[in-house]
């Protein structure tokens, strides 16, 4: 509706403008004619009458040929809601109720995703100061939006959008010169699938302490494209190889999308209890044993590992389980502690903030990201302080030895290993391509 609109304007908005445009030339005649005579006469009071006159009327031009139509890009702000970004624009109440109302079928109209842009087109109405709504379009994944429009019989009605996407696997690898993360920046990896990425590994590499320099690092994932070929999201890792300081270590996905993990070449899952350490990109600056408190400087057990790391870095569940506290913990300012089974729980302290969601009594899947590094109670800088406690006593999580994962056994070993020898084909086929 909203483009037949503009188009009947677009056509009716130049015979308005060729009008006007003719009549001004005639005015504008009238008035030039009309300043010669005044000018003979008196020139100084009517000439500046004639002139007001002159300006009136342009305004009154320019204001016959703007558009009604306004077209806004609307970045969704913390605490918005479709309500409050309509009466921001001076959106009439009936229309801001009925864009609710076709809204609360495909989501919530008070949870936007903040960062998204809201496509907005309203039309002014200069009468009543009010505008109505022409169209009013939010993405709501990076493949579905939802769209609210007016038809061609001046109703609103709404869709949901859902981008055809295409999946395709695709070989990334790079020698590790810093860190993990840049190098695999370099590889034009994005961010979240280095952080599953990073969680895989996370069973079996110490990342603060086992990479070396020139370490090695290759990896098949999923990307899906939509039409265009213009890249939308990452998908699942496929095959995940690492040289860590002599050691290789290939992983590989097995299993569907209801369930599955990761094995080495022997079919065993390099899934344990607890994770090495639960976030990526921090050294650490302080070991679990008796220590000089940096604050008091006195002698004291320190009861936990500290891992220092830029504000804000994202730190990970080691483990799955739920949450039992998530409040300020004194000393501790902002703290996380999650039970993991009967024997294992694990503490995260000193946080800048908890992720979305992150409350009391919520299960966390291992490797999901529960906060974020800060310097919250006592602390000298951003770091986390982090806890494993075994059957209720604090030990040294650098030190404590974990339980194996599952090994496959009988049929699903011969599926996994048909799987394997699939997966590396593959990864040989892309090698090949790619030289």
């Amino acid at each position: 509706m909203y483009e037949i609109i503009r188009k009947n304007w677009d056509k009716n908005k130049y015979l308005v403008i060729s009008g006007l445009f003719a009549i001004s030339l005639v005015l504008l005649t009238v008035v030039y004619k009309d300043d010669k005579n005044i000018v003979k006469e008196s020139e100084s009071a009517s000439s500046s009458s004639k002139i007001e006159e002159l300006k009136i009327f342009k305004e009154f031009l320019l204001n016959q040929i703007k558009s009604p139509f306004i077209n806004l890009d609307y970045e969704i702000k913390k605490g918005d809601t479709i309500q409050k970004i309509l009466k921001k624009h001076k959106v009439r109440n009936i229309d801001i109720e009925t864009v609710i109302v076709k809204y609360k079928k495909y989501g919530n109209p008070n949870q936007l995703m903040i960062g998204n842009k809201v496509d907005i087109i309203i039309k002014k109405d200069i009468s009543t100061n009010k505008n109505s709504i022409i169209k009013f379009s939010v993405p709501v994944t990076k493949s579905t939006t939802i769209a609210i429009t007016r038809n061609e019989d001046n109703k609103i009605i709404s869709q949901k959008i859902i981008t055809k996407l295409y999946k395709k696997k695709t070989l990334a690898e790079n020698t590790i010169k810093n860190n993990l993360y840049s190098s695999a920046v370099k590889a034009n990896i994005n961010p979240d699938t280095i952080i599953e990425f990073a969680r895989i590994f996370g069973f079996e590499v110490d990342f603060q302490r086992d990479i070396r320099k020139n370490d090695y690092f290759k990896i098949v994932y999923e990307k899906y494209f939509d039409e265009n070929g213009v890249f939308i999201k990452s998908g699942s890792i496929v095959y995940a190889h690492m040289s860590v300081n002599g050691r290789e270590i290939s992983l590989y996905k097995f299993g569907d999308d209801k369930g599955y993990g990761y094995f080495d070449v022997n079919g065993k899952s390099v899934e344990k209890a607890l994770m090495k350490t639960p976030i990526n990109g921090a050294r650490l600056s302080s070991p679990f044993g008796m220590r000089k408190h940096p604050i008091s400087g006195f002698n004291k057990m320190h009861k936990g590992t500290d891992f220092a790391a830029p504000m804000g870095t994202p730190i990970m569940a080691s483990g799955s389980g739920t949450i039992t506290r998530a409040k300020w913990c004194g000393g501790g300012g902002n703290c996380i502690k999650i039970k993991h089974n009967s024997t294992y729980e694990t503490v995260y302290a000193h946080m800048k903030s908890f992720a979305k969601g992150i409350r009391v009594g919520k299960k966390v899947r291992q490797g999901e990201i529960i906060g974020y590094v800060g310097s919250t109670g006592i602390s000298t800088g951003p770091h986390l302080h982090y806890e494993v406690i075994v059957n209720g006593k604090k030990v040294n999580s650098q030190k404590l030895k974990l339980p194996s994962g599952k090994i496959l056994k009988d049929e699903e070993r011969k599926k996994f290993e048909i799987h394997r020898i699939k997966t590396d084909v593959l990864i040989a086929e892309l090698i090949a391509k790619k030289n």
